[in-house]
């Protein structure tokens, strides 16, 4: 199954919330800002997909292909933000376009970012410390 947007961010929103405790349907309702109805639809489909699995008490869960989707689009969300604030982007900004960009920029590019970001941070620290 082929995820889209949506799906990816349905995905990081339950991995978010569950570093926080159990996560439940309507969790991901308030915090996408979504309708109960929206949320339940999009919930069956990554069921489908292998992606999520729900328990008889409504705890959602993310399989491991569900979980290595969410860590690689949320490492995406963190790398982007913090980067495109290194280069002087207001926060609120940046999170937003990392939000938009982390679906669509590709491996090799998103690695690129990600190598150049720590070779800049690593060449900050090396000039503080002197």
């Amino acid at each position: 199954m082929q995820l889209l947007e949506s799906g990816e961010m349905y995905l990081e929103t339950i991995y978010i919330l569950s570093k926080k405790g159990v996560v439940h349907s309507v969790d991901v309702s308030e915090y996408m800002n979504f309708t109960k109805p929206s949320v339940s639809r999009a919930i069956g489909l990554l069921k489908e997909g292998g992606y999520v699995q729900m328990e008889k008490n409504g705890e959602l869960t993310l399989t491991d292909a569900g979980r290595r989707v969410a860590e690689n689009i949320y490492e995406k969300h963190c790398v982007i933000t913090a980067f495109l604030t290194s280069l002087g982007v207001d926060p609120d900004i940046a999170v937003e376009d990392a939000c938009k960009m982390e679906h669509y920029i590709s491996d090799a590019s998103f690695k690129a970012i990600k190598d150049y970001a720590e070779q800049y941070v690593n060449k900050q620290n090396q000039t503080e410390t002197h």
